[in-house]
Protein backbone atom coordinates (compact mmCIF):
# COMPACT_ATOMS: atom_id res chain seq x y z
CA UNK A 1 0.00 0.00 0.00
CA UNK A 2 1.29 3.48 -0.93
CA UNK A 3 1.54 5.85 2.11
CA UNK A 4 0.25 9.34 1.55
CA UNK A 5 2.82 11.87 1.03
CA UNK A 6 3.60 13.23 5.13
CA UNK A 7 3.56 16.78 3.49
CA UNK A 8 -0.19 16.19 3.25
CA UNK A 9 -0.83 15.01 5.74
CA UNK A 10 0.80 16.98 8.45
CA UNK A 11 -1.37 19.86 9.40
CA UNK A 12 -4.30 16.91 9.64
CA UNK A 13 -2.00 15.56 12.17
CA UNK A 14 -1.21 18.72 13.68
CA UNK A 15 -4.80 19.80 14.34
CA UNK A 16 -5.45 16.69 16.65
CA UNK A 17 -2.46 16.98 17.97
CA UNK A 18 -3.27 20.56 18.85
CA UNK A 19 -6.20 19.64 20.92
CA UNK A 20 -3.61 17.11 22.94
CA UNK A 21 -4.34 14.09 21.24
CA UNK A 22 -1.44 11.40 21.36
CA UNK A 23 -0.04 10.44 18.10
CA UNK A 24 0.40 6.35 17.58
CA UNK A 25 2.94 5.78 14.57
CA UNK A 26 4.13 1.87 15.62
CA UNK A 27 2.75 -1.00 16.66
CA UNK A 28 4.74 -0.81 20.12
CA UNK A 29 3.03 1.96 20.57
CA UNK A 30 -0.62 1.18 19.76
CA UNK A 31 -0.25 -1.69 22.32
CA UNK A 32 1.15 0.36 25.25
CA UNK A 33 -1.58 2.64 24.60
CA UNK A 34 -4.46 0.29 24.61
CA UNK A 35 -2.51 -1.97 27.05
CA UNK A 36 -2.05 0.19 29.58
CA UNK A 37 -5.62 -0.68 30.84
CA UNK A 38 -8.58 2.02 31.58
CA UNK A 39 -9.87 4.17 29.04
CA UNK A 40 -8.73 5.17 25.52
CA UNK A 41 -10.50 7.09 22.57
CA UNK A 42 -8.72 5.94 19.17
CA UNK A 43 -9.02 8.30 16.50
CA UNK A 44 -8.63 7.00 12.96
CA UNK A 45 -7.37 9.95 11.17
CA UNK A 46 -7.83 10.09 7.47
CA UNK A 47 -7.35 12.57 4.71
CA UNK A 48 -10.77 12.95 3.50
CA UNK A 49 -13.52 15.08 3.74
CA UNK A 50 -15.85 13.68 6.47
CA UNK A 51 -12.60 13.38 8.55
CA UNK A 52 -11.76 17.12 8.14
CA UNK A 53 -15.63 18.59 8.70
CA UNK A 54 -17.13 16.10 10.91
CA UNK A 55 -14.56 13.67 12.80
CA UNK A 56 -11.80 15.42 13.74
CA UNK A 57 -13.82 18.74 15.04
CA UNK A 58 -15.99 16.25 16.48
CA UNK A 59 -13.26 14.84 18.58
CA UNK A 60 -12.36 18.21 20.01
CA UNK A 61 -15.61 18.74 20.74
CA UNK A 62 -15.54 15.98 22.83
CA UNK A 63 -12.79 16.94 24.76
CA UNK A 64 -14.56 19.38 27.25
CA UNK A 65 -17.29 17.15 28.30
CA UNK A 66 -17.57 16.44 32.13
CA UNK A 67 -16.56 12.64 31.46
CA UNK A 68 -13.36 11.56 29.69
CA UNK A 69 -11.16 8.73 28.86
CA UNK A 70 -7.76 8.24 30.19
CA UNK A 71 -6.21 9.03 27.14
CA UNK A 72 -7.10 9.46 23.42
CA UNK A 73 -4.87 8.70 20.68
CA UNK A 74 -4.65 8.65 16.68
CA UNK A 75 -3.27 6.62 14.03
CA UNK A 76 -3.03 8.10 10.46
CA UNK A 77 -4.99 5.53 7.85
CA UNK A 78 -2.32 5.81 4.93
CA UNK A 79 -0.14 6.84 6.85
CA UNK A 80 0.57 5.23 9.56
CA UNK A 81 -0.34 1.42 8.17
CA UNK A 82 1.15 -0.70 10.38
CA UNK A 83 0.13 1.23 13.27
CA UNK A 84 -3.55 1.69 12.15
CA UNK A 85 -3.69 -2.16 11.50
CA UNK A 86 -2.83 -2.71 15.20
CA UNK A 87 -5.66 -0.28 16.41
CA UNK A 88 -8.41 -1.67 13.97
CA UNK A 89 -6.98 -5.30 16.14
CA UNK A 90 -8.78 -4.13 19.19
CA UNK A 91 -11.90 -3.27 17.16
CA UNK A 92 -13.01 -6.76 17.20
CA UNK A 93 -15.78 -7.83 14.81
CA UNK A 94 -15.92 -4.28 12.80
CA UNK A 95 -14.41 -3.77 9.32
CA UNK A 96 -11.62 -1.26 9.14
CA UNK A 97 -13.12 2.48 8.71
CA UNK A 98 -11.30 5.76 8.02
CA UNK A 99 -12.18 7.71 9.69
CA UNK A 100 -13.44 6.13 12.65
CA UNK A 101 -13.69 6.74 16.39
CA UNK A 102 -13.67 4.16 18.92
CA UNK A 103 -13.60 3.98 22.63
CA UNK A 104 -11.62 1.02 24.24
CA UNK A 105 -11.82 -0.20 27.77
CA UNK A 106 -9.28 -2.48 29.34
CA UNK A 107 -8.43 -3.37 25.56
CA UNK A 108 -11.99 -3.98 24.73
CA UNK A 109 -14.17 -2.22 22.41
CA UNK A 110 -17.05 -0.89 23.89
CA UNK A 111 -18.14 2.00 21.47
CA UNK A 112 -17.36 3.04 17.71
CA UNK A 113 -18.22 5.54 15.18
CA UNK A 114 -17.18 4.28 12.02
CA UNK A 115 -17.54 6.45 8.76
CA UNK A 116 -21.12 5.57 7.85
CA UNK A 117 -21.73 7.45 11.35
CA UNK A 118 -19.97 9.89 10.48
CA UNK A 119 -20.13 11.17 6.95
CA UNK A 120 -22.89 13.16 6.07
CA UNK A 121 -23.66 14.38 9.59
CA UNK A 122 -22.87 17.43 11.74
CA UNK A 123 -19.56 17.62 13.64
CA UNK A 124 -21.59 18.46 17.10
CA UNK A 125 -23.87 15.24 16.50
CA UNK A 126 -20.98 13.31 15.96
CA UNK A 127 -19.68 14.59 18.92
CA UNK A 128 -22.74 14.49 20.99
CA UNK A 129 -22.88 10.79 19.92
CA UNK A 130 -19.30 10.47 21.56
CA UNK A 131 -19.96 12.23 24.61
CA UNK A 132 -23.13 9.80 25.24
CA UNK A 133 -20.76 7.18 25.04
CA UNK A 134 -18.62 8.64 27.38
CA UNK A 135 -21.11 9.14 29.60
CA UNK A 136 -22.20 5.32 29.47
CA UNK A 137 -19.17 3.70 29.45
CA UNK A 138 -16.71 6.25 31.59
CA UNK A 139 -19.60 8.19 34.11
CA UNK A 140 -19.74 5.06 36.34
CA UNK A 141 -19.57 6.49 40.04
Amino acid sequence: MMRYDPRLVQPMRDELRAAGVTELTTVQAVDEALGAGGSTVVVVNSVCGCAARNARPAVRMAMSHPVQPDRVVTVFAGQDIEATARARDYFTGVRPSSPAIALVNDGELEFILERHQIEGREAHEVASDLTGAYDRHLGKN
